[in-house]
């Protein structure tokens, strides 16, 4: 049987482990949105242009939250090419997209998110850090408002 301390040792190395992987999606995010607000054509345009943008600044600053907040706990984020590729659960996409599929995929990835980010708060919680877990319900509540918003563009 492991000593409590123990436990809570195995606890924070996998919130940590849980927290550099949204590291890396959100890195993977960045330029995937970075992506779409480049390459983003059509009727919808110059909508879509402006909300991608504002949709990777936001990624930049969770991406950064997250980071830091590994950091105050003593742990280290990813940070190189590498280890965000061996870390993230997020795809990178291909420039050709339409914008629909952009919408889609965007949707898809911040529902991957939004449920990994449920691991990880509940993990935070059963370690007592709530400041992890309060930081996480702020970034998935929004996050949830983004994607009944893009399902609404979707029509869905």
């Amino acid at each position: 049987m492991a000593k409590p301390m123990e436990k809570a040792s195995i606890k924070k190395a996998d919130l940590q482990q849980l927290l550099n992987g949204q590291v890396a999606n959100w890195a993977m995010l960045y330029i995937k949105i970075h992506q779409y607000h480049w390459y983003v054509k059509g009727p919808h345009f110059y909508t879509l242009h402006q909300k991608f943008e504002e949709l990777y600044k936001e990624v930049d600053q969770y991406m950064d939250k997250i980071a830091e907040r590994i950091l105050a706990l003593g742990g280290s984020p990813v940070s190189t090419t590498k280890e965000i590729l061996a870390s993230a659960t997020i795809k990178e996409d291909k420039p050709g997209l339409d914008a629909e599929q952009m919408v889609a995929k965007l949707t898809a990835d911040y529902e991957l998110l939004i449920d990994e980010m449920g691991l990880a708060m509940q993990v935070a919680e059963e370690h007592g850090d709530d400041g992890t877990a309060d930081m996480l319900l702020g970034m998935r509540t929004s996050l949830e408002t983004h994607v009944w918003m893009l399902k609404s563009y979707l029509g869905k």
